[in-house]
């Protein structure tokens, strides 16, 4: 059973959508104040999120004091001050080529991550900019990911750099049977960040493995970790951490392997856990 008490907690790991982050992308006033007492404190303050560097909204680098960020679940580490890439752990490239023999022509909605950007196919991102999407936030992936001639052999031509693949269903049962086929390679890690979406990473990419190195980096035991987070993607860090805060928002599931079960993202909940267990 992992000690509740957080007073000696030297670093905090973040995920973003659905946690840090407010449905409307903000990061609210009573959040960035309590970020702030924690790094008065000597409190390391780490985003870890499924985004890729291109896709940090701007409010992450308006709170003074951030280090490091942890991208693309958790395939980079960047130092905040310089943008100095100090840990990569990339999908293996025959894996790429397997997951490419897997979904090239069977319709299916796929980004590919690499070198902190994020790619499309092109004629699926001219779709949505003319008609929208009705299985995806047509606005995000407009603003955030770059159109590429074919999705399939930009990811062959990049297979040594792809920091993850992201797919996205229309159909739950489309889900369910790609998630089965993929489960069989024993050299991806598989998760998700949302409900109809997979997340492709390499054999020992998680943010989990991204905040070990990390805290080996700073000299942080895992028992001086709070983590908070919100879906499948977090699970690790939140195992990982002596403290794992799971919002309010989250999935019953992800709520039974919290240590707490904080208020919503829409709610302060990452500030009502800073305060409690940190401050």
């Amino acid at each position: 059973m992992k000690q509740k008490s957080g007073k000696e907690i030297r670093m905090i790991a973040l995920d973003l959508d659905g946690t840090t982050l407010t449905g409307r992308s903000e990061i609210s006033p009573r959040t960035v104040e309590a970020l702030h007492r924690a790094m008065e404190k000597g409190v390391h303050i780490v985003i870890s999120t499924g985004r890729p560097w291109c896709s940090l909204p701007e409010a992450i680098f308006g709170i003074d004091g951030l280090e490091y960020m942890i991208t693309s679940n958790g395939a980079v580490i960047t130092r905040v001050s310089g943008r100095e890439r100090i840990y990569e752990n990339c999908n293996e490239p025959a894996a790429v080529e397997s997951i490419v023999a897997l979904l090239r022509g069977r319709g299916f909605s796929v980004d590919a991550f690499t070198d902190g950007q994020a790619y499309i196919g092109a004629a699926e991102y001219r779709e949505m900019e003319k008609n929208g999407c009705a299985f995806r936030d047509a606005d995000y992936v407009l603003r955030t990911r770059r159109p590429v001639a074919d999705i399939f052999d930009f990811m062959l031509e990049h297979k040594a750099r792809l920091e993850n693949i992201s797919i996205v269903f229309r159909r739950e049962e489309d889900q369910k049977e790609v998630m089965r086929q993929l489960a069989a390679m024993d050299d991806i890690t598989l998760t998700s960040s949302f409900h109809n979406n997979l997340e492709i990473g390499g054999p020992t990419t998680s943010k989990a493995d991204a905040l070990r190195f990390l805290m080996r980096r700073l000299s942080v035991d895992s028992d001086r970790l709070l983590a908070c987070g919100d879906s499948p993607n977090d699970s690790r860090m939140i195992e990982l951490a002596r403290i794992g805060i799971v919002m309010g928002n989250a999935s019953e599931h992800m709520k039974a392997r919290a240590d707490f079960v904080t208020d919503t993202n829409d709610n302060d909940g990452v500030a009502k856990a800073i305060e409690r267990f940190v401050l």
